[in-house]
């Protein structure tokens, strides 16, 4: 008798076929995901659930043979009833256990959430190290043009010019000084993520609420609570965090939203960037502000990429750097009204 219970906590819908493609086992996510019980899956040809059965068939005969995995992004449920139900298929070769195939099943939206998170993910790093390389590259020279504003400065004082004409010349090199101050600032912002994280137990409470002061006091903005008390204690590093939240809370706050939520949840057996995990928190931030402007929506956690004027785009690229490095991920939903930021975080 081959012992299931394993599967039998899983979010995702799992079934096993047995050499001829019938079902001999479905779990209870199996049973939700096809409004089907498991006494009534039990028995039934695979095939005969789908609309791409010939297909289908070809692939599991592959995958039975070869011992690959077979994914399949357009299989169509056929639900009695009920509209046609679009899912993604990946279907394992299993032995000793007198079965022959073990099908995993996810909604389409689900997994292209699944690819989508891995492509922010290679992305960042990439940029990541892109940004990494050019700060440095631009920092060199702005030290080198600085010190000649300021060398330039003394020259100036030393001429004895007329008042007036010494003041104005001296204005233009403070500009100058200025403004390769300021981008000496955006470069040490660029390179901040890169030092090593200060791992601690926390409480992610604390974390929105030092945030809820800061965005309070800048902005006078209504910061509104929804938190889960029965949360465990996250464990990473404080700052990160609290920057994270902090840079898309004050990009709501920048944008024009009028009030902001922040809502906390703990999640129980889900999936963040292809690992499992048993618990996790979900934490969202929640404007009623514009939105996000269409045009930039699937480069929005690009560094440089803002939907401000005279934003540098930083903030949300950090924001996703410093979650990463908690092995969770940002993913956002946005309409005129309404702009969801959930941060999903392993918990363990």
């Amino acid at each position: 008798m081959v012992s299931f219970s394993g599967l039998e906590l899983l979010a995702t819908a799992v079934v096993a076929l047995d050499e001829a493609f019938v079902v001999r086992y479905a779990n209870p996510a199996a049973e939700s995901l096809l409004a089907t019980g498991a006494k009534s899956l039990n028995g039934q040809q695979f095939l005969q659930l789908f609309s791409e059965r010939h297909e289908l068939a070809k692939s599991l005969r592959e995958a039975r043979t070869t011992h690959w995995d077979y994914a399949a992004q357009n299989v169509t449920y056929a639900r009695p009833g009920h509209e046609p139900l679009p899912l993604s298929c990946v279907v394992t070769r299993i032995d000793g256990t007198g079965l022959a195939l073990l099908a995993e099943l996810r909604p389409i939206s689900k997994q292209l959430r699944l690819a989508r998170e891995e492509r922010i993910v290679a992305g960042e790093q990439a940029n990541r190290e892109l940004i990494r390389n050019l700060a440095h590259e631009i920092k060199n020279p702005l030290g080198g043009l600085r010190g000649s504003a300021q060398l330039l400065e003394r020259e100036l004082h030393q001429l004895r010019l007329p008042g007036a004409r010494s003041d104005e010349l001296k204005e233009y090199t403070q500009v100058i000084i200025k403004e390769a101050d300021r981008l000496q600032a955006l470069m040490d912002r660029m390179l901040t993520p890169h030092r090593t994280p200060r791992i601690e137990p926390m409480s992610v409470h604390e974390v929105l609420e030092r945030v809820r002061s800061l965005v309070k006091a800048e902005f006078g903005i209504v910061i509104e609570r929804d938190y889960d008390p029965s949360l465990p204690d996250l464990v990473g590093d404080r700052e990160q965090l609290i920057q994270a939240v902090l840079n898309i809370a004050r990009n709501a706050a920048q944008a024009g939203a009028s009030s902001i939520l922040f809502r906390t949840r703990a999640i129980r057996q889900t999936t963040i960037l292809r690992q499992r995990y048993k618990l996790a928190l979900e934490l969202q931030v929640i404007d009623d502000g514009p939105g996000v402007p269409e045009e930039i929506q699937d480069r929005i956690f690009n560094p440089l990429v803002s939907g401000r004027e005279g934003g540098t785009g930083l903030g949300l690229s950090l924001a996703q750097t410093f979650v990463q490095y908690h092995q969770g991920v940002i993913e956002f939903e946005s309409r005129p009204g309404r702009t969801t930021f959930r941060i999903l975080l392993p918990l363990t």
